[in-house]
């Protein structure tokens, strides 16, 4: 087995190698002058099981073609299996046609992926679970909710007396499958969109009066919906609003927007590496992911159900 990094996220990369006791592959992933991708890979993998470690995070077509370009110098150089590891799966919230004459951008993501001779995919909290239909080779979803589940146990007092809340409706699973675990209570936010990036708050389903409360997601962009989620939470009654999310993509204004909302903290997976801002004394945490993608790797490298993770 061999682990390969590209150049989106190094640090988990590193982690997740040091997990496995596994040096990263030597390899070159640089530059030409006018920015296109080159790769050489500085060592023997003919034969071998390969893991590409590669997030697809902004600058979001760069890493993909990073990928793919890895992927390619890997089959060229004989290797066995080839596994793309993609803790953040990108262009996943284009996974349908929102109008006319508008692409489905996952499915074409996943067909370049295929195309290119990667051999199976394992990512992390896909936005949408039928993204794994969009791949016609085997496709593992990690689920990050027993790894958050466990950090709320460790840092809050008495978890059965958290309310845990999705920001939207389309959350709703996702969150309950913490809540279970926590044996907490669930509410929703029901969100209204009024434009793409844009999100207002109409009411929140359930009584939070008194509550202390969790917001989950997998993932925040802007930061608009989860601050005006809690925000709304606040104005039912809420005692106190923490979030935690899988991705933090973390685009344009949103660690000041995050550092000045209502939010007690936000903990995020490092499935993204942190922005420089988000580490100056604000409300942003980070719990790391590399056990977890480490575990589901040496599964998947001695043919091991990946499944049993989350039993």
């Amino acid at each position: 087995m061999k682990l390969l990094a590209g150049n989106s996220n190094r640090a988990l990369a590193e982690a997740v190698a040091s997990h496995l006791d596994l040096p990263l592959t030597r390899a070159q992933v640089k530059r030409f002058a006018d920015n296109e991708v080159w790769v050489t890979i500085d060592e023997n993998v003919r034969g071998e099981d390969v893991f590409i470690l590669q997030s697809t995070n902004y600058p979001a077509n760069d890493n993909l073609m990073e990928l793919l370009v890895c992927i390619d110098a890997l089959k060229r150089a004989s290797a066995k299996r080839i596994t793309a590891v993609m803790p953040y799966f990108g262009y996943a919230r284009q996974d349908r046609k929102t109008g006319g004459r508008t692409p489905i951008s996952a499915k074409l993501v996943a067909n370049l992926i295929e195309r290119a001779g990667a051999d199976r995919v394992l990512t992390m909290d896909l936005h949408s679970g039928q993204i794994q239909g969009f791949f016609d080779i085997p496709t593992d979803n990690l689920l990050s909710a027993p790894l958050l589940a466990a950090d709320i146990k460790e840092n809050y007092e008495k978890p059965s007396d958290i309310m845990i809340v999705s920001p939207d409706v389309g959350g709703v699973v996702r969150a309950l499958a913490v809540a279970s675990r926590l044996n907490a209570e669930l509410a929703i936010v029901d969100k209204r969109r009024s434009g793409p990036g844009k999100s207002e708050v109409a009411n929140v389903i359930g009584d939070v009066a008194g509550r202390r409360c969790i917001l989950f997601d997998d993932m925040i962009d802007g930061g608009g919906t989860l601050c005006n989620a809690a925000q709304a939470l606040v104005d039912g009654g809420a005692l106190e609003v923490s979030a935690y999310v899988t991705h933090g993509v973390m685009s344009g204004a949103a660690v000041e927007r995050v550092n000045n909302s209502v939010l007690k903290e936000l903990v995020m997976t490092d499935s993204i590496p942190a922005p420089e801002r988000a580490g100056d004394g604000g409300k942003i945490r980070y719990v790391s992911c590399d056990k977890l993608l480490g575990e589901a790797i040496r599964r998947i490298a001695n043919e091991e159900s990946v499944s049993k993770l989350f039993d």
